[in-house]
């Protein structure tokens, strides 16, 4: 019954694509936009239901969602237009949303205690991918693509090492969250660090778009990219943790249907906001927003409302980020396809895998032992932050074509791969858990003892 009510869903969704591809030179039409939209949460949902029945994350099957319903395969979704920056900005809504949900599940004192392992995670998360990834370009220095004269190697390599330090904070959370696994230690740290990561990412960013711009760098620019980054999630909880007790004690009160949700939701959309205006990353400020809301007296009644929106707009914002993978790179009849273009995008895709991973063995040895494969592979996936950080370097002529390319291999290989493998790394933790200790043979005990005693 369950299959039947799968196969149903996806063809509903097939009976879609005629009137969903949008039209040559038309503008943009109500029904249209209508039609793409229900497309994207059918199949969405309709493939996070295969996923889940082949034992993997929903989310991996709304990122191949937006693999088929992008411009490659079926191009039910456009690139670029009007309904492509109107799906863009819901998209924007359902990464905030799912943020913010992610911060009302957060507990301040669990995660300030894990707090420096985050910031050493994130540090070396960033700097060894950074280095192994510029030392690769410098040296090797892949035959692909033409840059103009003007750009020198060593710029080519800075913006390749770049974009192998982001974290997309979004998808690991999501992952964790379809797993259960949100409130282990291992959890924490992750969200922590892809949070600094974030924090580390709009300081790199600064400097490349620097960089992009012809301008030249400067001590001062990249400290006050840091600080206000930085002060603003502390300000951001200390102003709301006085602020929204009262705000939503008062918004308790009214008659007004859904008033609270309208709250929440309004609440988590300001942060985001505030914290784009200030020049820092609008998913910081949703995270702030959800972890103000976790110390109201509305905290249980918030949570539950906020969840039919996030089952809303989130699948947009996986969906999105999935229509962005080329699949003609893939395939060798195609003219885009290139092997040279490919080994180098797996080449940046191992550096961006072992650096993390490197990362996660950085922590979790003293008492409180953590499973640091699950830490690293958590920091894996570039998605939608490491698209960001090749677009400004395609934009600015500093990546060729073919470089581009590679980088999209690499963003594209450790998305995908990250939900999966931590499903197998988490079962295997919990499969040891339950086994508990392994036995003592009866004996060992007397040996051991023997052999102190002759040692």
């Amino acid at each position: 019954m369950k299959r039947r009510a799968v196969a149903i869903l996806l063809l509903f969704a097939g009976f879609l694509f005629v009137g969903a591809a949008p039209a040559e030179g038309a503008g943009v039409r109500p029904e249209q936009f209508f039609l793409i939209l229900i497309a994207i949460l059918v199949v969405g949902k309709g493939f996070g239901e295969l996923a889940e029945r082949i034992g993997q994350p929903a989310v991996l099957g709304e990122l191949l969602a937006g693999v088929a319903l992008g411009g490659s395969v079926l191009g039910v979704v456009p690139h670029d237009g009007p309904i492509a920056g109107m799906v863009a900005m819901l998209a924007e809504v359902g990464v905030a949303i799912l943020l913010f949900e992610i911060g009302l599940e957060t507990d301040l004192r669990e995660m300030s205690r894990v707090g420096p392992s985050a910031v050493l995670v994130a540090m070396v998360g960033v700097v060894v991918p950074f280095l192994l990834g510029f030392l690769f370009w410098y040296h090797v220095r892949p035959a692909i693509g033409v840059h103009p004269g003007d750009i020198t190697d060593t710029v080519v390599a800075v913006f390749a090492g770049a974009t192998l330090t982001a974290t997309s904070v979004g998808i690991t959370a999501r992952v964790l969250t379809d797993l259960n696994r949100i409130h282990t230690p291992e959890a924490r740290v992750i969200i922590g660090a892809a949070v600094v990561d974030d924090v580390l990412g709009l300081v790199i960013l600064a400097i490349v778009s620097g960089i992009a711009a012809g301008a030249a760098l400067g001590v001062l620019g990249i400290l006050k990219t840091f600080v206000v980054a930085v002060g603003f999630l502390v300000a951001a909880v200390f102003v709301g943790n006085w602020i929204a007790p009262r705000l939503f004690s008062v918004i308790n009160q009214l008659r007004v249907r859904g008033v609270l949700l309208v709250g929440a939701f309004s609440f988590a959309l300001l942060f985001g906001a505030l914290a784009g205006l200030a020049g820092s990353a609008m998913i910081i400020g949703s995270f702030a927003a959800g972890i103000v809301l976790s110390s109201t007296n509305q905290f249980d009644v918030i949570e539950e409302k906020i969840k039919p929106v996030a089952d809303i707009f989130t699948p947009i914002f996986f969906v999105s980020v999935g229509t962005a993978v080329d699949v003609r790179l893939f395939l060798p009849w195609n003219d885009r396809f290139s092997w040279g273009v490919l080994g180098v995008g797996f080449a940046l895709l191992a550096i961006a895998v072992v650096g993390k991973i490197i990362a996660g063995f950085t922590v979790g040895w003293g008492k409180q032992r953590l499973n640091h494969l699950a830490i690293g592979v958590g920091m894996v996936p570039r998605g939608e932050v490491g698209l960001i950080f090749a677009q400004v370097g395609l934009t600015a002529h500093i990546l060729s074509s073919e470089v581009f390319n590679a980088v999209l291999i690499m963003v594209i290989f450790s998305t995908f791969m990250a939900p999966p493998l931590l499903k197998v790394i988490f079962r295997r933790g919990k499969r040891d858990e339950e086994r508990g200790p392994l036995p003592v043979h009866p004996g060992a005990a007397e040996i051991e003892t023997t052999r102190a005693r002759w040692s």
